[in-house]
C-alpha cells in the first residue's frame, strides 16, 4: 500500500536561537573561531554578557556560545583582512575592546585569572606571586592562559614609530609572543594603515590596581592620524569585541 502523499508548502525550521556567523582566522599556528561581526558597540561588560547568551550555528543551526577574548585573540581576529574588515568596521568609526589588563605601581598584567567567584583577579600581590610559573622573555613575563606583566621600562607611551612599539614589552604582551615583534601589530600599524605611527597612552603607572579594558583604535585630530593603543576603557560604550566560540553546554 503506496503512503499517501501530502502536498503544500514544507516551511523552514525556524533556529531555536538568533543566528551568529562566524569568523575563523589564524591564531599562534592553529585556528581560531570568533563572532562576526563582533559584539558591540557597548561597555566590555555589555558585551560579554551579549557573548553568554545562546545563538544558533549558520550552518547547523546548532546552539553555540562563546566566551571572552584575550588580548592575544582579539588580536588575531582583528589581523586578519586588517584594512577589509576590523578598520572599516570597527577601528575607523569605533574602537576594538582587547581584553582585561590591571594597571599597577609597577606594570601592566594582561588577562589575569578569574577568582573562584568568576572575578579577575586585581590585588597586586597575588598577581606577583603567579608570576613565579610565568617564564621571562625578553623582558616581560609570559604564563599559562595568556597571563603575563610588562614592567613600565619595557614600553613607552606617547606617539612613536610602528616599528619601535611593536618591539616593546606592551605589544608583545597584548599579543602573547615570546618572539622580539609583535608581528600582528606591526602589520595594522604600518603605513599601509596608518601614516603616523602609533600612540600609545593610558598606562599611567598607579597607587591602586586598576582593571580596565585595553583597546585600539584609529586615532585622529590636531593633524595626527595613527593606530591608538588605549590602557582604559574609554567609558563611552562605544567598543566592539570579539566572541570566541566554545562548545555548547549539553
Amino acid at each position: 500500500m503506496e503512503t499517501e502523499i501530502k502536498y503544500g508548502i514544507i516551511s523552514a525550521k525556524q533556529p531555536e536561537f538568533p543566528v551568529k556567523s562566524l569568523l575563523v582566522v589564524p591564531h599562534k599556528s592553529k585556528s581560531l573561531t570568533v563572532s562576526y561581526p563582533a559584539f558591540g558597540p557597548n561597555y566590555f561588560r555589555s558585551n560579554i554578557a551579549e557573548m553568554q547568551k545562546s545563538y544558533s550555528h549558520p550552518q547547523t543551526g546548532k546552539r553555540i556560545l562563546f566566551r571572552e577574548p584575550a588580548t592575544s585573540e582579539s588580536i588575531s581576529a582583528a589581523a586578519y583582512r586588517f584594512g577589509e574588515l576590523a578598520k572599516p568596521g570597527i577601528f575607523d568609526p569605533k574602537w576594538l575592546q582587547l581584553g582585561y589588563i590591571v594597571r599597577t605601581s609597577e606594570g601592566v598584567f594582561a588577562n589575569p585569572p578569574k577568582n573562584s567567584e568568576g572575578n579577575q583577579i586585581t590585588d597586586e600581590k597575588t598577581l606577583k606571586s603567579l608570576l613565579n610559573k610565568a617564564e621571562k622573555v625578553n623582558g616581560i613575563y609570559l604564563s599559562d592562559n595568556d597571563f603575563g606583566f610588562a614592567p613600565y621600562e619595557t614600553f613607552k607611551q606617547g606617539v612613536q614609530d610602528a616599528g619601535d612599539f611593536a618591539e616593546s614589552g606592551l605589544a608583545r604582551l597584548l599579543e602573547r609572543t615570546k618572539g622580539k615583534v609583535a608581528k600582528n601589530l606591526k602589520e595594522m600599524a604600518s603605513p599601509e594603515f596608518y601614516n603616523r605611527g602609533v600612540n600609545v597612552w593610558g598606562f599611567d603607572n598607579v597607587t591602586e590596581p586598576a582593571l580596565m579594558a585595553a583597546g585600539l583604535g584609529s586615532g585622529g585630530g590636531f593633524g595626527w592620524y595613527g593606530l591608538s593603543v588605549v590602557g582604559g576603557d574609554w567609558g563611552d560604550g562605544s567598543g566592539y569585541a570579539f566572541g570566541v566560540l566554545k562548545e555548547a553546554k549539553k
